[in-house]
């Protein structure tokens, strides 16, 4: 499969308000790329596009507001989109919410919302423009996972069965349609510096005292720019990666999890308090104890 090729491409990017979307439709922008942005956040959103257009007056730019929680809304834009941008080439499902929590501290709706806007939108938006991407020649899917899609640490059980089920999802799709030349990149970011913590909602049965002082540690571990996350993720699509783990924070526990699937959290413990490995990019959690959680406190996209 050939190099992915940018320049005069069109891209569908959600989560594109802040965080790692907007540093990809600057990117991506700056490669020669028009592009079409969802968000729900219309500040923040118009925030970026006013900035691309100043920097790139010759890039084409739409943009939809649409929360991806609902199914309904998710459609419609999807269908426009179809509609108005028939030569998409590119799809990047990067919008991602977060939730803290252990499973017993949770409401099924709750749990329902993270597996809606984190896998079931992906899965939707792909098959709306599935055909788009088919019809456009060298086409490719990237759909960001995270690294609690490779390991699932105590008191992330929404948000680690949604990246388990987003990297599963892709995988599958790596396989169907490498014959139709649609490459397929499942990303695993480590610990990203985006707005996650600010957005994640709290579970109805968590401390609000303890989310904050896991949310504050937390926070400290966060390391790597969005502008760095968006420039690996661009340089494995347009080598055709099928996987991309960005910094050690998800290649060493990645390692960890291959080695010992049974048994790595209880390492990982033990790195994270010693100061040697560093959590995905996720919403924080309660603090709880050392055994209980990879983030001997805290946890996402959009």
């Amino acid at each position: 499969m050939q190099r992915f090729d940018f320049a005069g491409a069109t891209a569908v990017l959600t989560g594109a308000a802040s965080g790692i979307g907007a540093a990809l439709a600057h990117a991506l922008a700056r490669r020669g790329t028009d592009l079409v942005l969802l968000d729900r956040d219309a500040e923040r959103l118009d925030a970026v596009t006013t900035a691309i257009r100043a920097e790139h007056p010759d890039r084409q730019l739409a943009t939809y507001l649409v929360d991806l929680a609902d199914q309904t809304a998710t459609a419609q834009v999807a269908a426009e989109i179809g509609q108005r941008h028939p030569r998409v080439r590119l799809l990047i499902n990067n919008a991602g919410v977060g939730l803290g929590g252990r499973f017993d501290q949770v409401t099924f709706d709750e749990f329902s919302w993270v597996i809606d806007v984190n896998f079931r939108a992906v899965a939707q938006l792909t098959h709306a423009l599935l055909p788009t991407l088919r019809a456009e020649p060298g086409a490719h899917l990237v759909n960001i996972s995270s690294l609690f899609g490779l390991i699932a640490p105590a008191g992330q059980t929404a948000y680690a069965a949604s990246k388990f089920a987003v990297r599963g999802f892709t995988e599958a799709l790596r396989h169907e349609l490498v014959d139709d030349g649609i490459g397929v990149t499942s990303v695993h970011p480590g610990g990203i510096r985006t707005r996650i913590t600010e957005n994640a909602r709290i579970g109805s049965g968590v401390s609000h005292d303890e989310y904050a002082a896991g949310r504050a540690q937390f926070e400290k571990l966060l390391t790597i720019a969005p502008e760095r996350a968006a420039e690996v993720i661009l340089r494995g699509v347009e080598r055709r990666r099928g996987r991309v783990l960005i910094g050690w924070s998800a290649k060493l526990p990645d390692l960890l999890a291959r080695a010992l699937p049974a048994s790595y959290n209880r390492l990982l413990v033990t790195g994270l308090n010693r100061g040697v490995v560093r959590p995905a990019n996720a919403p924080a959690v309660p603090a709880q104890r050392p055994a209980d959680t990879l983030a001997d406190p805290a946890r996402e996209v959009a």
